[in-house]
C-alpha cells in the first residue's frame, strides 16, 4: 500500500481558516460504511443518529499555549520552541527553529527572564529535549503568560478567541494540538445527547504533532508514529463494557479517542483502566476491536489520519466521500466540517 494512494486534490480555499458560529452549525457528512451511501446534514443533526443504548467517547485533553519565543542566553539570537510532550517534571520534547541554535548544553531565556531552559539532548528526528528552570507546578502558569496557541501551519488567520481551539469539555492540560472532531460540540448539544439516554465517557490522549505530520515513506507500513500519552479511567471502561454488553455502539469522537481505545484493547486484550504511551498506527487491514462508529473531521491528503479513517470505513468509501466533500464545497481540516461514519 502506497502513501500516494491516499492523495486527493483539495482547492486551497476549502481549508477552513476560522471556526463557524455556533460550533454545532458546521456541516456533517454521514457515511454508511456498509453501503457507501452519503447524506448531507448539519452537525447538530448527529443526535438523530444516536441511540439510547449507545455511548459517546470524548478526548478531554486541553491544548496548552505551546509555542514560545525566546533568545539564546549567550548571544540574544531569537528562537522559537514548540512544546510537544512533557516526559517528567520540567523536561519536554520540542521542535526548535532555527535548530542550529539549539545544540546540547545551550541555554535560552523566555518572557524577558520569566523562565529559562537548557537543551539536554537531541532525538533521532531532530527534536530537542529541554528542561525548564522553574518550579514544576508553575510551568503551566508561565506558559499562559508567554505562550501562544499552536495553530496548524495551514491556518494563516489569527484566532481571536483561543477557546475556539479547545473543546467545551477540555480539562486535562497537555496537548500541542486540539482533538478537532470535538470542536463541534456545544454544552447544549451534549446535554441533549444525555437527555436522549446516550451515555458519555472520557479518555485523555495528549495530542502531539506526530499525528499530523506527513508520511514521508512510499510504503505506508514503513512509517513510524510518534508516541502520545493516554489515560482511561475505570468509570469509562465500565461504561464501554456495559454498552457492549447491552448491544449498544461505542461511538468514538475523533481519531485520538479511537487510537486510545484501540491501544488499550491491543495491549490488554480487553477494555480496562490503563495509562501508557501509544504509537499505534492504524491503516487499511487493521481489525477494530472496540469502536463501532466514529465522528471525525476531514483530514490532510496522505496523512496517517485519512489512513485510519480508510481502515474503519473502507478505502473506496472514504476516497469517494472526500471527492464528494470537495465537490460539495465542504470546509476541511481543524476548523472545517465533520463526518459521521456508522
Amino acid at each position: 500500500m502506497k502513501t500516494s494512494d491516499f492523495f486527493y486534490e483539495l482547492p486551497q480555499e476549502l481549508i477552513a481558516q476560522t471556526p463557524v458560529e455556533p460550533r454545532d452549525s458546521s456541516r456533517l457528512m454521514v457515511l454508511n460504511r456498509a453501503t457507501g451511501s452519503i447524506e448531507h446534514r448539519i452537525f447538530r443533526d448527529l443526535i438523530e443518529y444516536l441511540n439510547p443504548e449507545d455511548c459517546l467517547i470524548l478526548n478531554d485533553t486541553r491544548v496548552i499555549p505551546a509555542r514560545i519565543y525566546g533568545v539564546k542566553k549567550e548571544t540574544g539570537a531569537a528562537v522559537e520552541f514548540l512544546l510537544l510532550k512533557q516526559s517528567e517534571n520540567n523536561v519536554w520534547e520540542c521542535l526548535c527553529k532555527p535548530g542550529k541554535r539549539a545544540k546540547e548544553g545551550t541555554k535560552f531565556v523566555f518572557g524577558e527572564g520569566l523562565v529559562d531552559c537548557e537543551v539536554l539532548g537531541i532525538t533521532e528526528d531532530g527534536n530537542r529535549i529541554i528542561r525548564f528552570n522553574c518550579d514544576s507546578k508553575e510551568i503551566y502558569n508561565i506558559l499562559d503568560k508567554i505562550g501562544k496557541m499552536p495553530l496548524p501551519p495551514y491556518i494563516t488567520e489569527e484566532l481571536k478567541n483561543g477557546e475556539r481551539y479547545q473543546t467545551v469539555y477540555s480539562r486535562e492540560l497537555g496537548s500541542a494540538a486540539a482533538p478537532t472532531a470535538g470542536l463541534h460540540f456545544t454544552e447544549e448539544m451534549l446535554q441533549k445527547i444525555k437527555d436522549k439516554g446516550v451515555k458519555i465517557g472520557y479518555v485523555t490522549l495528549h495530542v502531539g504533532l506526530g499525528t499530523f505530520r506527513p508520511v514521508k515513506v512510499d510504503d505506508v507500513t514503513k512509517h513510524k508514529m510518534h508516541s502520545e500519552h493516554y489515560q482511561i479511567s475505570k468509570e469509562t471502561t465500565d461504561l464501554i463494557n456495559e454498552t457492549k454488553k447491552n448491544g449498544g455502539r461505542v461511538i468514538s469522537v475523533g481519531t485520538t479517542s479511537t487510537r486510545t481505545l484501540e491501544s488499550v484493547y491491543r495491549k490488554n486484550g480487553c477494555i480496562c483502566k490503563d495509562e501508557d504511551d501509544t504509537s499505534i498506527f492504524i491503516y487499511p487491514g487493521y481489525e477494530f476491536k472496540c469502536i463501532d462508529a466514529l465522528v471525525t473531521n476531514f483530514h490532510l491528503p496522505e496523512s496517517t489520519l485519512i489512513m485510519l479513517i480508510s481502515a474503519f470505513a473502507g478505502y473506496d468509501n472514504v476516497m469517494n466521500a472526500y471527492k464528494t466533500a470537495v465537490e460539495e464545497r465542504y470546509r476541511f481540516f481543524s476548523f472545517g466540517d465533520a463526518m459521521f461514519i456508522e
